[in-house]
C-alpha cells in the first residue's frame, strides 16, 4: 500500500494538524465587516448597529478585528493585506462591504453588493475570489431610501435594483492567493471591464497592522515603512517592509512603481466624532488614503512613507471593454527574492491551481456529475473563506480599556449583554455563517459546517467543535455560547450529532477526539437538564432555540407569566442530543468499558423523554395530538392544565430526527449495556416502548425513536403533502395550509400568523430570520438523514404514499433520496438558464448564471434565495449532500441483486 498522501494539498493537510501550524498561519482570515459588532459596541444602550456604523469604518480604529475585500492575514490578525479600489465616481475608498443595519430598510442585516468565493483549499495555499464592483458612484444613500420606504410588504431593494450595474458596466476584480511557501505568498488581482465603453480604475491594495497600541494594555507599536529604491530586492519593484514584535519581518513586493501612500491605522477623531472631540492622536490617520485618492488631499499622508497602514495605487485610466489588467504583489517572512516576479510566480499560481483540481477530484467522489461537482466545490471554497478570526475578550470589553473613558454602568447591571460570560476569551480561526451578516460565529450553525468540512479537513472540523466545549468558550455551568449578541440565548444541542458524523466521516478512528470532545458535553448535557426541565417532567423548554418567528408568539419572551411552555421541538431536540451521546457512549465501550455506564444512562433518558412526549401532567395531556396527527408545543398554566398551541411547522416534525438504529456489534460486546436494556424491557414496558426490533434478512434490528409506526406514519402523511410541507425544493418550516393566516386564543388573547414562504411580514425578530415558510437546508438535511436511518433500521419495510394523495406507495430510502435531489436540485440550473435558488436580483446572463449563490435560506413554493445571500455556511451541507449521495449511490450499484 503506498503510504504517501493521495495529493499535495493531503500532505500539506498532514503537516497542519492544528490552526497554529505554519500551513494555516496566513489564510483569507479577514471579515468582511468588523464595524456593527458587539465585540466594537461599547454604548450604553446596546445598540451596536449605531454606535459603530458604516460611516465611521472608513475612519475609526477598530477594537477587536479589521475589515477588508478579499482580505488576506495572519492567524493572529496582527498583519492584513487587502483589496481596494476606486472607480473615480465614489465619494470613498472601496475598502469594505456596504448593507444595511438591522434597523433600516424592510429587510435589515442586508449586504448589497456582489461577491463569490470562486475556489479554496483548506490550507489556503491556494483561493480566488470575485468581487463585482460598479463603474457608476456606489448608490448608498438609494439604496438606504428605497428600502426605507419599501416596507415590509416590498422586496428588498438591491444594488442590481438601481441600475448601476444595467449593461454590465462594472468591474470583475479576481483576487487570487497561492502560497509559494508557508511565509511567501503570490497575489494577483486581476480587473476586467464588462461594459461597453472604455473606464478608468484605481486599484489599491493596502497593507496594515490592527490596531493594538491604542487601548492602553500593549504599547508596542508595529512599523510600515517603504524602502528607498536602492534598498529595493529587484528592479521594477516596489517594496513596503512589515515589521512586527510575534511576526518578524514581513516584506511586500509590489511589480511597478505604484504611487505609495503610508498613514496610521487610528481614528481620524474630528472627523468621526466632530472638532470638539480633541485632536487625533497621530496626523496621518486611518482616512488619509481615501482623501488623497478621492478628495485630492494629501494633508492625511506622511510624505516619510512610514506608518502602521500603507495603500500601493495603481491607476488605470482607460480600461477598454473586455480588456483586464492586473496587479502583482508577494508577500514573504525574509527579503531574499530572486526575480519575484519571474518565472516562479506563474509557476506556483499553475501549480497550486492544478493542486486545488486533484484535491478536490479526490474529495468530491468520481461519479458525481460537473454540474453538481462545482456546486460541490463551490460550497467548500465559501466555507474555506468563510474562515474568519474571530478576537474577543469578554472580561476586558465589561471592564472598559485602560486608555479609554469607563463602561457604563449598564454593562454590568442585571441582564446586561453577556455580562455572564466575563471567562470567553477567544483569539481564534472560527467557520462563520457568512463574511457580512455574521461576522461572529454561531454554535449551532458551526455544527453544520463542521459536517461538511470534514468532507475536506476533518481536522480542522474536529478542532472547531472542540474549541466550543473548552474553557475558555464553554460556560462552567456547562452550557455552550450561542452568538455574539447574547452568548446566553440558547441554540439547539447539535453538537454531538456533529462530532459524531464528523468523527466517521473521518474514518472512525479518532477515540482521542471523541472522548475529548463527549467529556465535555457531559456537562452541557446536564445544563440542558438542569436549566431547560424547570420541573422535572422531561419536556423541555429553551426559548426560538435558533427557528426566530416560527411560532404564533416569541416563545423566549413572550409566554404568558406564570405558564410555562413546554416546546415539541426542544424536547426532541434533547432526544436527539440523547441518542447521539448514546451513540458515541457505545463506540467508546468498545475499547473502553467503563463507558458503559454512561452508554445506559443515556439509554434511561431518552426512555423518559420519550415517555414525556406522549404523556405528562395529571390529565395525561400529551404533546402528541390524535386527531391533527402532529405534535404541537403546549402551554401549560399555574395550576396544571394544558392548551396545545395547534400550529403545524417544524416543531412539530422534529421529533422524526431522534433516532437511531443500536449496532448489532453491541449486543455481542458490551453485555452490561444489553442487560439492562432487558431489565428495562422486562420492567419497565412503558418506558420501553420506544425500542423497536424488527428482523430483517435473519438479523434483528434494533431501532431507539420516539414515534412508533402509527405516529411516525401520521407526521409523514403531513410532511410530505404538498399543500402542507413538502415543497419543489424540500420541506417547509410552516405549513403551507396557512397561506390566507390563521387565528387562534393563545391563554386568553387572539393571535395570528400565516404562511410565508420567502422573506417574513413581520419584525419580530428583525434582520433576514423567517422560519414562517421558507426552506432551511440545515433542518432538511437533518430530515433526511433521520429518513434514511428509520430506512435502515426497524422500518426498513415501513412504505409511505409520496406524495401524500397521489396513491405511489415507496419505501423510506426512497423519500430521502428524492428530497436530496430536491435539496440539491436548488443549485442546478433550469430550464431557463436560471437556478431556482438564484436570488430575485441577480440579473439573468452568463455573467451572472455562472456562479451558484448560496443563500441563507430558499423560497417555500420556489427555491428563491432569501435572507443574507453569501450565506455559504450551514447552506454548504449541499456539499455534504452530494458527497454521501453519490458515495452511497456507488455502494448500490457494487451490491449484489436481491439487497
Amino acid at each position: 500500500m503506498d503510504p504517501r498522501p493521495p495529493t499535495d494539498e493531503h500532505e500539506r493537510l498532514g503537516e497542519a494538524p492544528s490552526d497554529d501550524d505554519a500551513w494555516r498561519l496566513w489564510g483569507p482570515y479577514v471579515s468582511a465587516r468588523q464595524w456593527g459588532t458587539v465585540r466594537e459596541d461599547y454604548s450604553a444602550d446596546g445598540d451596536a448597529w449605531a454606535f459603530f456604523p458604516f460611516e465611521h469604518s472608513h475612519a475609526r480604529a477598530y477594537r477587536w478585528g479589521e475589515d477588508g475585500i478579499a482580505g488576506l492575514c495572519d492567524r493572529y490578525g496582527f498583519l492584513n493585506l487587502a483589496v481596494a479600489a476606486w472607480n473615480g465616481q465614489d465619494d470613498r475608498l472601496k475598502e469594505r462591504l456596504f448593507g444595511l443595519t438591522n434597523g433600516e430598510g424592510n429587510h435589515g442585516e442586508d449586504a448589497k453588493e456582489y461577491w463569490w468565493a470562486l475556489d479554496a483549499t483548506p490550507t489556503h495555499s491556494w483561493a480566488r475570489h470575485l468581487y463585482r464592483y460598479p463603474q457608476a458612484a456606489f448608490p448608498y444613500d438609494e439604496l438606504r431610501h428605497r428600502n426605507a420606504c419599501a416596507g415590509l410588504e416590498g422586496a428588498e431593494v438591491r444594488l442590481a435594483d438601481t441600475g448601476v450595474l444595467d449593461g454590465d458596466r462594472f468591474f470583475d476584480i479576481v483576487t487570487t492567493h497561492a502560497k509559494a511557501a508557508t511565509d511567501d505568498i503570490c497575489l494577483l488581482i486581476e480587473a476586467t471591464n464588462h461594459g461597453p465603453d472604455p473606464a478608468p480604475l484605481h486599484l489599491v491594495p493596502q497593507i496594515w497592522f490592527r490596531n493594538t497600541w491604542s487601548w492602553g494594555r500593549d504599547p508596542r507599536r508595529p512599523s510600515l515603512r517603504a524602502l528607498a529604491p536602492k534598498q529595493t530586492v529587484a528592479a521594477d519593484t516596489t517594496v513596503v517592509e512589515a515589521r512586527h514584535a510575534w511576526l518578524g519581518t514581513y516584506v511586500l513586493v509590489a511589480e511597478g512603481a505604484p504611487r505609495i501612500l503610508a498613514c496610521d491605522n487610528e481614528t481620524h477623531t474630528e472627523a468621526v466624532f466632530g472638532p470638539d472631540a480633541g485632536p487625533s492622536t497621530t496626523a496621518y490617520p486611518k482616512d488619509g488614503v481615501t482623501r488623497a485618492l478621492v478628495n485630492g488631499d494629501d494633508s492625511g499622508i506622511n510624505p516619510a512613507g512610514t506608518g502602521t497602514k500603507v495603500a500601493l495605487a495603481y491607476h488605470f485610466p482607460h480600461v477598454a471593454p473586455g480588456e483586464t489588467v492586473s496587479v502583482r504583489l508577494r508577500l514573504r517572512g525574509d527579503h531574499q527574492i530572486d526575480r519575484p516576479f519571474g518565472a516562479s510566480y506563474a509557476a506556483v499560481l499553475a501549480n497550486r491551481e492544478r493542486e486545488a483540481d486533484e484535491f478536490y477530484a479526490h474529495v468530491i467522489p468520481s461519479e458525481v456529475g460537473e454540474e453538481d461537482r462545482l456546486i460541490a466545490r463551490r460550497a467548500f471554497a465559501g466555507l474555506n473563506w468563510g474562515k474568519q478570526l474571530y478576537r474577543f475578550s469578554v472580561r476586558e470589553w465589561l471592564d472598559g480599556d485602560p486608555a479609554g473613558p469607563p463602561p457604563p454602568a449598564s454593562r454590568r447591571s442585571p441582564g446586561g449583554r453577556d455580562n455572564g460570560w466575563g471567562h470567553l476569551a477567544l483569539a481564534d480561526v472560527i467557520s462563520m455563517p457568512d463574511e457580512w451578516e455574521y461576522p461572529w460565529f454561531a454554535t449551532w450553525d458551526l455544527a453544520f459546517h463542521c459536517v461538511a468540512i470534514a468532507h475536506m479537513d476533518p481536522g480542522f472540523a474536529k478542532n472547531q467543535l472542540l474549541l466550543l466545549v473548552r474553557e475558555w468558550a464553554q460556560h462552567p455551568n456547562g452550557q455552550l455560547p450561542a452568538y455574539e449578541w447574547d452568548f446566553g440565548d440558547v441554540n439547539p444541542p447539535v453538537h454531538a450529532w456533529a462530532a459524531w458524523l464528523v468523527y466517521r466521516l473521518d474514518g472512525a478512528r479518532d477515540h482521542a477526539f471523541l472522548v475529548r470532545v463527549f467529556t465535555k458535553l457531559l456537562m452541557n448535557f446536564s445544563w440542558w437538564l438542569n436549566r431547560k426541565d424547570s420541573d422535572g417532567s422531561n419536556l423541555f423548554e429553551g426559548g426560538f432555540l435558533g427557528m426566530d418567528n416560527i411560532s404564533l408568539f416569541d416563545r423566549s419572551r413572550d409566554v404568558p407569566k406564570g405558564w410555562r411552555l413546554e416546546q415539541s421541538d426542544a424536547t426532541s431536540w434533547m432526544a436527539f442530543f440523547c441518542l447521539a451521546m448514546l451513540r458515541i457512549a457505545l463506540e467508546l465501550s468498545r475499547t473502553d468499558k467503563s463507558f458503559d455506564g454512561l452508554a445506559s444512562t443515556f439509554l434511561e433518558n431518552f426512555f423518559s423523554i420519550a415517555e414525556a412526549m406522549e404523556t405528562f401532567g395529571t390529565d395525561d395531556v400529551s404533546l402528541w395530538d390524535e386527531e391533527d396527527g402532529f405534535y404541537y408545543d403546549t402551554l401549560v398554566d399555574p395550576e396544571g392544565n394544558s392548551q396545545p398551541v395547534r400550529i403545524r411547522s417544524l416543531v412539530g416534525l422534529l421529533p422524526l430526527i431522534a433516532i437511531t438504529n443500536v449496532p448489532t456489534w453491541v449486543f455481542e460486546e458490551l453485555p452490561d449495556f444489553v442487560g439492562r436494556l432487558r431489565w428495562l424491557q422486562r420492567r419497565r414496558p412503558d418506558l420501553a416502548d420506544s425500542l423497536v426490533s424488527a428482523r430483517a434478512g435473519g438479523t434483528i434490528t434494533t431501532t431507539l425513536s420516539p414515534l412508533p409506526s402509527p405516529r411516525l406514519q401520521a407526521v409523514l402523511r403531513r410532511m410530505l403533502d404538498e399543500g402542507e410541507f413538502l415543497g419543489a425544493h424540500g420541506v417547509r418550516s410552516l405549513s403551507a395550509a396557512y397561506r390566507d393566516g390563521v387565528t387562534m386564543e393563545v391563554a386568553g388573547t387572539q393571535m395570528s400568523m400565516r404562511y410565508d414562504p420567502g422573506e417574513g411580514s413581520t419584525r419580530a425578530f428583525g434582520g433576514n430570520s423567517n422560519w414562517r415558510g421558507p426552506i432551511w437546508f440545515p433542518i432538511n438535511s437533518l430530515l433526511v438523514d433521520a429518513l434514511r436511518s428509520h430506512a435502515a433500521g426497524a422500518h426498513e419495510d415501513h412504505v409511505v404514499e409520496f406524495p401524500t394523495g397521489s396513491g405511489r406507495m415507496v419505501g423510506l430510502d426512497v423519500v430521502a433520496d428524492d428530497l436530496d435531489e430536491r435539496l440539491i436540485g436548488l443549485f442546478r440550473v433550469g430550464p431557463g438558464g436560471r437556478a431556482p435558488a438564484t436570488p430575485r436580483d441577480h440579473p439573468s446572463g452568463p455573467l451572472w448564471d455562472v456562479h451558484p449563490t448560496f443563500s441563507e435560506y430558499f423560497d417555500g413554493d420556489t427555491g428563491r434565495g432569501c435572507g443574507a445571500t453569501h450565506q455559504t455556511g450551514w447552506t454548504a451541507m449541499v456539499a455534504h449532500l452530494i458527497c454521501v449521495r453519490d458515495a452511497r449511490d456507488a455502494r448500490r450499484t457494487a451490491r449484489p441483486a436481491g439487497r
